[in-house]
């Protein structure tokens, strides 16, 4: 554990226990025959139980010895002997100190507590063995100090202690372990310690905490799990404490919030989970913590979603702080639920676009915000900072909360944009650190792709999945299940599944996407097809009235345009521009002009822009028509009379331009897809002059034309007029 952490969680432990004096006391003259080299005092000292003592100190710190000096003041209430090179104490040593109540040989050379041969020291408190060289603590290592309060232990080499380690320290209320080699805890370890109120484990590799490990130890009130490698908590590994008030689970291997076995601590008040790989906080995680004060989720470097109702009826929650996790950008509007005396709330250096005005106003006596070193996006989610309210937010470090979207408020302070620059909608924007653009992942792995999007009003999310499908929350398809978040799951992913995966945010001013590849070992999908230099502006294809143009976006720009000009030509009204989605990475210009020279720019931001040159395709002359037998001369006047008898009934002008005939080879006639459909319709055979009519109907060749090109025109005689 870093100081920092342990320097805030040993303020909670004194808390807890009662010390609230900042009166600082100078040490004073002790004037006695002090040992050579030592310096002897009157230094202040609190005892385990937070009671101050002016206490005589003989300090013969750093001074490598060898053993215990001599000539010992018998009034000696704390020996100080760190950093030495003693291995062993004898009892003799220490003869005649009656009032002995600390003694520090942290930092020596001890290999064994059997060398530590104190039995009859009836004051003695508090005991330092930590950063010595003990491997092994047998049975009754401590046996005779029967009043010990405190034992160090931390930072030696200890891979076992026997079961009855610690009998006989029936009064033992500080126990520190932490930093040592043990793979295990042993729950009977803790029967003989029925007092215990702070137990420090961390820093030991041990990866699960079994069901009832600390059931001994109902008195106890602090616990530090800190850096264990810890990857869950059971639902009963924490049963039995029923008067915890704080745990820490820093730097530790939890991917969820161990929320079963935080319910079994009715009491809690300080809970720390920072440093630990969860990637979401999820509906129910903080639930009914009655008496939680202070939570941490602080370092988180896979964190990237609070979801809806993550903490809810926490009525005592008074500083939540949710800082320095680089892939956090999105906080569910309705995560917070009855917080009702939430003062302070710390989201600094994240990668938060912005927190809603749900969540702000669930905050009812929410005091102070901290929001800087984020990506803010100044437009409707970030209108509450402007809205004139009775207790108004205060603001850490207002003067570094920036805005750094839309172009034209990048760099604003956010306190300074005022609520009528900003609408009071806004497009979706989908939070770009929880979408990688590639991951690759085992055959049979279950898989989950987050997506998540913020605007107002609220967006509707589905994915499109390699298959085409377009999935919605709640639905599924073969191995895939979209859940209410925005979560893609896939169930035992095969290389069917490999491919590309678009997330589409959609509200009723637009829409925002974000695509993946997802590869499967061993499948025939390539990793390279999907890579290309980054912010790449391409021109892929080239047709007579459109240009298909891609790019790689390196992130999403709300306010994205396209603009293009012909041939050149520096006048306004000449220039075009269309807005695009943010995160599209492809557009089809159409309604191009043929054979002509476009500039077509990218817009992604002020500074931002990527031009390209393209020449449309001349419109391509179609070939000259063959020589014409009298079969085919035929075909054409039958058409022809067709058209007439259209036109008599009131059909529709026909244009030949728009229906060019084609002929691959002499004598077969074949028709545009149009015209085939116009002919297809029933035509009254009264509409055609008599002579006319014989040719369509009777005439050898033209029989044969009209079974291929007429249709229904034999079978659709019919009376009515033209």
């Amino acid at each position: 554990m870093k100081m920092g952490h342990i320097a805030i969680f040993l303020l909670h432990t004194h808390l807890l226990l009662g010390v609230t004096s900042s009166l600082v006391i100078q040490s004073m003259p002790w004037r006695v025959s002090c040992p050579h080299q030592c310096v002897c005092q009157i230094k202040p000292w609190y005892s385990p139980q937070s009671v101050y003592r002016e206490a005589p100190t003989v300090d013969c710190n750093d001074l490598l010895l060898i053993q215990l000096p001599t000539s010992l003041p018998q009034e000696t209430q704390t020996l100080r002997l760190q950093s030495n090179l003693i291995s062993s104490v004898d009892q003799s040593e220490l003869q005649g100190l009656v009032n002995l109540t600390e003694l520090d040989l942290s930092h020596n050379s001890f290999t064994s507590t059997r060398n530590l041969r104190i039995t009859d020291l009836p004051a003695l408190l508090s005991l330092h063995m930590e950063e010595n060289q003990l491997r092994h603590l047998p049975e009754a290592a401590f046996f005779g100090l029967s009043n010990l309060q405190e034992l160090y232990l931390n930072h030696n080499r200890l891979r076992s202690i026997s079961p009855g380690a610690f009998k006989g320290l029936d009064r033992l209320l500080r126990l520190h372990l932490n930093s040592n080699r043990l793979v295990v805890i042993d729950r009977r370890w803790f029967h003989a310690l029925q007092q215990l109120e702070v137990l420090m484990i961390g820093g030991n590799p041990v990866e699960i905490i079994q069901d009832l490990n600390f059931k001994p130890l109902g008195s106890l009130r602090s616990l530090v799990l800190a850096g264990m490698g810890l990857r869950e908590i059971s639902e009963r590994a924490l049963e039995g404490l029923q008067n915890l008030e704080s745990i820490s689970f820093y730097d530790n291997s939890l991917i969820k919030v161990p929320k079963e076995a935080l319910q079994k601590l009715p009491g809690l008040k300080f809970l720390d989970l920072n440093k630990n790989p969860i990637q979401l906080v999820q509906r129910g995680d903080f639930r009914n913590m009655l008496h939680l004060k202070e939570l941490g989720l602080n370092n988180m470097e896979e964190l990237i979603s609070i979801e809806h109702s993550a903490m809810e009826n926490l009525p005592e929650l008074t500083k939540l702080e949710i800082t320095n996790n680089p892939r956090l950008s999105y906080i569910h509007p309705q995560a917070f639920q009855k917080l009702l005396s939430m003062e302070s709330l710390m989201l600094n250096s994240n990668a938060l676009s912005a927190l809603h005005s749900q969540t702000v106003r669930s905050l009812p006596s929410l005091q102070e915000i901290s929001l800087h070193s984020n990506p803010i996006r100044c437009d409707c989610l970030i209108r509450w900072v402007g809205a004139d309210n009775d207790k108004p937010v205060r603001f850490i470090e207002p003067q570094s909360t920036f805005c750094s979207e839309p172009p034209e408020l990048k760099a604003r302070r956010v306190k300074e944009v005022s609520f009528r620059e900003m609408a009071d909608s806004c497009l979706p924007l989908i939070a770009p650190s929880t979408f990688p653009s590639y991951i690759e992942v085992k055959h049979g792995d279950n898989v989950a792709l987050h997506c998540r999007a913020l605007a107002e009003p609220e967006p509707n999310i589905y994915w499109v999945i390699p298959q085409g499908v377009r999935l919605t929350p709640s639905s599924s398809y073969g191995r895939y299940q979209v859940l209410t978040e925005g979560t893609l799951q896939i169930f035992g992913v095969t290389a069917e599944e490999a491919g590309f995966y678009t997330c589409v945010a959609q509200n009723l001013v637009g829409a925002d996407t974000r695509s993946l590849t997802l590869q499967v070992e061993g499948s025939n999908l390539i990793r390279g097809r999907t890579q290309r230099r980054e912010d790449s502006f391409e021109v892929q294809d080239v047709k007579e009235r459109y240009a298909l143009l891609s790019w790689q976006a390196s992130h999403n720009v709300p306010t994205a345009h396209l603009s293009w000009v012909a041939n050149g030509s520096l006048e306004d009204h000449h220039r075009h521009s269309t807005r695009i989605l943010a995160g599209t990475r492809r557009f089809n210009l159409t309604r191009l002009q043929p054979g002509t020279h476009y500039k077509v720019c990218l817009h992604l931001g002020p500074n931002d822009t990527s031009c390209v040159h393209l020449r449309t395709k001349e419109v391509s002359m179609p070939d000259p028509l063959p020589d014409l037998t009298p079969a085919v001369l035929l075909a054409v006047s039958a058409l022809l009379l067709l058209l007439a008898a259209r036109a008599c009934h009131g059909g529709a002008s026909f244009s030949w331009k728009e229906h060019i005939m084609e002929f691959e080879k002499p004598h077969t006639t074949i028709l545009t897809q149009e015209a085939k459909a116009f002919m297809t319709v029933p035509i009254p055979v009264k509409c055609l002059n008599q002579q006319d009519q014989g040719k369509v109907l009777s005439d050898g060749r033209g029989k044969d034309l009209r079974n291929e090109m007429l249709g229904q025109v034999a079978q659709g005689l019919t009376k009515e007029a033209c």
